[in-house]
C-alpha cells in the first residue's frame, strides 16, 4: 500500500485518509471534530469581513471554534458556516448574522494539528485509566429540546416573543438558526431546539442580556447537560 502524505494545509479528505491510513480505523469529519481537530477557512481580504484582517493582513486562515459551527459540520452539511472565530489578532469576534458561508472544500486542517492528534491516539493508557473509563456522551447535532422545554428553560431571560418564534417552527436566526430537526413524534411542535446556539442568538440578535442566559445554564435543569458545550462556547468567545 502506497503511503500517503499529509499536506501542509489538508482538506476533510485529506486528513481523514492519512488519519485512517495511520491508525487502521476508519475516520469522517464528524469523528475527526469530535476528537479535537481544529479546522479552518482561509479568507481573502474583503470589505464584507474587513473586521477579520488587520493592517497588512491579506489573507487569513479563520479557525472555526464556536460549537454550533462544528456541528454544522459534524451534521454533513456541504458548506461551512462561521458565525464566531477569531480574527488575525487571536481576539474573538462574532461575525454579523447570518454568519459567513463558504464551500465544504474551503476547510482545512494543519499539518502540525494533525501530527499532535496522531501522537496523542498514539499515546499508550495506562490500564487504570482504561478501567474506568466511562463513555462521555456529549449532546450532538442531533440532540435538543421540545417547545416546552425551551420555553421553561429560558423563562424570563428577555424581553422577546420566544413562544412565537418556536410555533412557527422556523430557525429563528436565518436557515436553520438553532433548529436542530423534527422529533420523530412529528406534530405541529415537534421540531427540537439547540440550547447552545439558541441563546448565542437570543443574545446577538434580540439583545438578551448575557447575564441572563448564563444564570439560565446555571440554574435550570433542563440545560444540565448543556452546560458543558456553553462554557466551552463562553471560553472560546472570551466571555
Amino acid at each position: 500500500m502506497t503511503s500517503l502524505s499529509l499536506p501542509y494545509r489538508a482538506t476533510a479528505l485529506d486528513a481523514c485518509a492519512w488519519l485512517a491510513q495511520q491508525t487502521g480505523t476508519p475516520w469522517t469529519l464528524a469523528r475527526l471534530l469530535e476528537q479535537g481537530g481544529l479546522p479552518y477557512v482561509w479568507l481573502d481580504y474583503s470589505e464584507a469581513w474587513a473586521e477579520l484582517f488587520h493592517d497588512g493582513v491579506t489573507r487569513y486562515a479563520a479557525p472555526v471554534v464556536f460549537i454550533g459551527d462544528k456541528q454544522h459540520l459534524a451534521s454533513g452539511a456541504d458548506d461551512v458556516w462561521l458565525r464566531f472565530t477569531r480574527d488575525s489578532s487571536n481576539i474573538a469576534i462574532e461575525l454579523k448574522a447570518p454568519g459567513l458561508r463558504v464551500p465544504l472544500d474551503g476547510l482545512h486542517f494543519q499539518e502540525r494539528d494533525l501530527l499532535r492528534l496522531l501522537k496523542e491516539l498514539q499515546r499508550p493508557q495506562p490500564a487504570e485509566a482504561e478501567a474506568e473509563k466511562v463513555p462521555v456522551v456529549l449532546p450532538s447535532a442531533l440532540k435538543g429540546l421540545g417547545r416546552e422545554q425551551i420555553l421553561m428553560a429560558f423563562a424570563g431571560v428577555g424581553k422577546v416573543d420566544l413562544e412565537q418564534g418556536l410555533a412557527s417552527g422556523v430557525g429563528i436566526f436565518g436557515d436553520d438558526g438553532a433548529r436542530v430537526r423534527k422529533n420523530s413524534r412529528g406534530g405541529k411542535n415537534s421540531h427540537l431546539w439547540h440550547p447552545v446556539t439558541l441563546a448565542f442568538g437570543l443574545h446577538d440578535v434580540h439583545r438578551v442580556p448575557m447575564a441572563h442566559l448564563k444564570k439560565a445554564f446555571a440554574t435550570q435543569p433542563l440545560l444540565r447537560e448543556w452546560k458543558a458545550d456553553w462554557l466551552e462556547s463562553l471560553r472560546l468567545l472570551g466571555e
